[in-house]
């Protein structure tokens, strides 16, 4: 650091990031085999869980993805790329910052308030497991949907809800992997990009699972609550329609009344 700029100075990594293996790949640049993607999930996990439990103050990356995953000679992973990084004190659970970041890895209470915390990097590290598995970017499928309006994270639960597991993996992997391993990883993926930050687990558990320890029984409780979840807005959509329904059996009483007046102050 000097009066007029400050360097940040990194290891040379020869392998470049994980967004560079999995895709736009030189011919001298090795294919990224499912082992190694494994190896890169738990390394990754454990640099979060670094910065998240063991800093201080902590700190919030707010822009994880497969392109700021670097990869040494060895594969080994390193969380790089911390121009949007914000430190938070322990006594804080989250800061409120411009919404910084990259579509289809910002978690929506990210999006929709500016409150950042290392939930959003657990979700943004979820994203970043799926981009991993199928070896696509978060926010450009049309390419494998044949679908242009929709992210990473909702076609992988879509085939999940199909039980099309097999359809999910990077079509380079050319079947060399494990469905066990595969749809584990899936499971540690979905867990860490629900939609409300207290669902998601810590890093240091994300880390725990893909050790082996916890995740089918965390991934039973997610099972469980997303029946009650889907059985309620089952319910709720039908009370709904009763309501619509009855609504529609009163007669208009006044037909000029803009939609907006219907409601009235709350």
């Amino acid at each position: 650091m000097t009066q007029t700029e400050r360097i940040l100075v990194y290891p040379y990594m020869a392998n470049r990031s994980v967004a560079s293996c999995l895709r736009g790949r030189s011919k001298s640049q090795a294919l990224l085999d499912w082992p190694i993607r494994k190896h890169i999930a738990l390394g990754s996990a454990r640099g979060l869980a670094y910065l998240h439990d063991h800093c201080d103050p902590k700190i919030i990356h707010r822009d994880v993805k497969a392109a700021n995953i670097l990869l040494d000679e060895a594969f080994e992973a390193f969380v790089g790329d911390f121009g949007l990084a914000k430190l938070m004190d322990y006594k804080d659970t989250h800061v409120t910052t411009a919404v910084r970041g990259t579509i289809g890895h910002i978690a929506p209470e990210y999006l929709s308030t500016g409150k950042a915390s290392v939930k959003t990097d657990v979700f943004s590290y979820g994203v970043m497991l799926l981009e991993l598995i199928t070896g696509q970017r978060a926010s450009e499928l049309g390419r494998v949907a044949n679908c242009y309006d929709v992210v990473l994270l909702d076609w992988v639960k879509g085939r999940l809800k199909e039980k099309k597991l097999e359809t999910l993996v990077d079509v380079d992997l050319q079947d060399n992997y494990i469905d066990e391993e595969v749809e584990q990883l899936i499971q540690v993926a979905i867990l860490c990009t629900q939609g409300t930050a207290m669902e998601r687990p810590k890093m240091s558990e994300v880390v725990r699972m893909l050790e082996g320890n916890g995740l089918a029984e965390r991934w039973e409780e997610w099972q469980k609550e997303e029946i009650f979840r889907q059985e309620f807005n089952h319910v709720h959509h039908q009370n709904n329609d009763w309501i619509i329904a009855d609504a529609n059996a009163i007669p208009d009483s006044n037909p000029n009344l803009r939609p907006e007046a219907l409601s009235g102050p709350r």
